[in-house]
């Protein structure tokens, strides 16, 4: 899905209240984290998550590969927390502007 810049400023605000629910460890994306974070995104649509400082990985690699795997959009990628949003096709929580 691609965002506008309109829709991506209206995620990017929305984020700003969320606190950080996912963190990537040591262990880096396991299959586990995946299905947490699919999980989370059916729940709550737009997520906030944090690259812990023991993960040897770069916040915005990890960022874009758990962003494929759960066919999600990466909205944002700030140090190391990065914010996904996967809208529910039948009732989204977030319209997006157009």
């Amino acid at each position: 899905m691609n965002l506008t810049s309109k829709q991506r400023a209206f995620l990017k605000s929305k984020a700003m209240t969320i606190e950080a629910t996912y963190h990537v460890g040591k262990n880096s994306i396991t299959p586990e984290l995946t299905a947490s974070l699919e999980d989370a995104l059916k729940a709550r649509e737009l997520i906030k998550v944090s690259v812990l400082k023991n993960c040897m990985d770069d916040p915005a690699a990890v960022a874009q590969t758990v962003a494929e795997r759960t066919r999600s959009t990466l909205v944002q990628v700030i140090g190391r927390k990065f914010v996904l949003f996967k809208p529910d096709p039948k009732d989204t929580k977030y319209p997006l502007p157009k």
